[in-house]
């Protein structure tokens, strides 16, 4: 058919939009449309045509061509589309296209029983439920490193630290432990966000269905969703999933910035306590010695952004009314999707990260020996060996302490004397503990060894729970699979239905 001209959805209107509204508002809502909508709109017109015949709104005749149209522009890609400052978004564009190719009679048929608020709605949840896609996609690779790596040093003794000081004798596997545990939370609500956007709002209209017969359980269907968004008027107006989204991605990040924190503190000289990568490093263009940890210092600047991210969505809706508005509903989308974009790359550069660094583990048992962290199984001894109150025996292995950094003496040099000295002092009487004991009490490893109790350090309890979490990995990546799968085969079975359904 020959070119037609557009028909123009500014009836209403006698001024073309102004030079100000074009560039403030209509240029960047477009492009953001092409970045984040284009694929995903093409698909819900496949929906919706093979739709509108199937329920015999509109006839397989006239629909025929505008799904060939639109499988050509899915092939071509949106450089077909005629684009100047006339339209306000991407569907004014595709219209247009449809109308010029098609005509007035067939390509306005289209959009019967429809909004471009449902319309909106439901390729601003398909873009985010893909981008949440591939945020878990590579969380789960991140889990699975960091749970490998916790195993491997299980029994790598290292200081644990409470407010920065040393505190008792960890492993490093332990701490990964705790970071692996951290990031299956993180998982559940990151998929709990992914099942609140899997909703189809598709149908709902501008905000009361339609009086066509439409079904919206099978453009749902056709379109992977899980199921749909009951209430049209719920549909268009609120985007609590993509708040949801955002407020999980900012917990993600902040958990991986405090991983970033601690992985920067141990990798000075210092502490020494791991090396990172040359490929994970930068260095200085004045200094020559300098080993920089850009990518831990890249980790902790994401989360700053994507906690802005989540303000960013939350102010857009606040204080808007609960309806189609452009700014409680359609401007949150461009940080939300920003802050899956930055966490999905960010995850596996933390993951090579882990996997690349040297780890000091000399250093660490080092620093586990001098810095006191015996001191409380010193006094749990001191309870069993003696039979004192734990507050007792607490302010004796204080005096200890006390005495040997004013010699400057480690714990591991601390002897029996020195309890008898302390015991002295506080009792008015020797402990007279044998040596043997009070050695086994200063040495770090045998302290995380005997931390037995369910969730402590004692390596096979580690490896116990991190077993647990294995299976728990699993589950979550079988649960991931599963939505690909769905979404997947969903839309690949709609191009297919539709290049049938054009070729008949």
């Amino acid at each position: 058919m020959s070119e037609q001209p557009a028909v123009s959805m500014r009836e209403r209107l006698k001024a073309p939009p102004a030079p100000e509204m074009v560039e403030a508002y209509f240029r960047p809502n477009v492009a953001k449309g092409l970045a984040h909508q284009f694929v995903h709109e093409m698909h819900i017109h496949l929906a919706h045509g093979l739709m509108l015949a199937r329920q015999g709104i509109v006839s397989e005749a006239a629909t025929r061509p505008i799904i060939a149209a639109v499988l050509e522009l899915i092939e071509r890609g949106p450089g077909l589309l005629v684009i100047d400052d006339a339209g306000e978004d991407l569907y004014s564009y595709f219209e247009q296209h449809l109308i010029r190719r098609l005509g007035a009679e067939i390509g306005g048929r289209l959009h019967t029983g429809r909004s471009r608020n449902d319309l909106h709605t439901t390729s601003w949840r398909m873009a985010l439920r893909a981008a949440m896609l591939g945020v878990l996609d590579n969380l789960v690779a991140l889990r699975r490193a960091a749970l490998g790596l916790a195993v491997d040093h299980a029994e790598t003794v290292m200081p644990g630290y409470t407010h920065s000081q040393h505190a008792q004798p960890i492993t490093l596997g332990y701490y990964l432990l705790t970071v692996t545990a951290l990031l299956e939370r993180d998982f559940r609500r990151l998929f709990a966000a992914l099942e609140a956007t899997d909703c189809c709002p598709l149908g709902a209209g501008a905000l009361t269905t339609t009086g066509f017969p439409i079904d919206r359980d099978m453009t749902a269907s056709m379109l992977g969703f899980a199921g749909v968004l009951e209430i049209a008027y719920d549909g268009v107006s609120c985007r609590d999933d993509a708040h949801e989204a955002a407020a999980a991605l900012a917990i993600l990040a902040t958990n991986l910035s405090r991983l970033a924190f601690d992985l920067q503190a141990w990798n000075t000289s210092e502490y020494g306590f791991i090396e990172l990568d040359d490929g994970y490093s930068a260095v200085s263009s004045m200094m020559p010695q300098k080993k920089n940890p850009n990518s831990l210092e890249h980790a902790k600047a994401v989360a700053g952004l994507v906690t802005g991210a989540l303000v960013a969505a939350l102010s857009c809706s606040k204080n808007t009314s609960l309806a189609d508005v452009s700014d409680g509903v359609t401007a949150l989308n461009e940080p939300v999707l920003d802050a899956a974009a930055r966490c999905r790359v960010l995850l596996p550069l933390l993951a090579r990260v882990l996997a690349t660094m040297a780890v000091r583990s000399e250093a660490m048992r080092r620093a586990a020996e001098t810095g006191f962290g015996s001191a409380t199984e010193l006094s749990d001894m001191i309870v069993r060996e003696a039979g004192l109150p734990f507050r007792t025996a607490h302010n004796i292995v204080g005096h200890v302490v006390r005495a040997a950094l004013a010699a400057g003496r480690s714990a591991v040099e601390i002897t029996s004397a020195d309890l008898d000295r302390a015991s002295q002092e506080v009792l008015g009487r020797a402990l007279a503990i044998a040596p043997a004991r009070v050695a086994e009490a200063l040495d770090p490893a045998l302290n995380v060894r005997a931390r037995t109790v369910r969730g402590g350090p004692a390596p096979d309890n580690l490896r116990a729970m991190a077993a647990g979490q294995g299976e728990r990995l699993a589950h979550d990546a079988a649960r991931l699979a599963g939505v690909h799968r769905r979404v997947d085969q969903a839309l690949d079975r709609l191009v297919a239905d539709s290049r049938r359904f054009a070729r008949s």
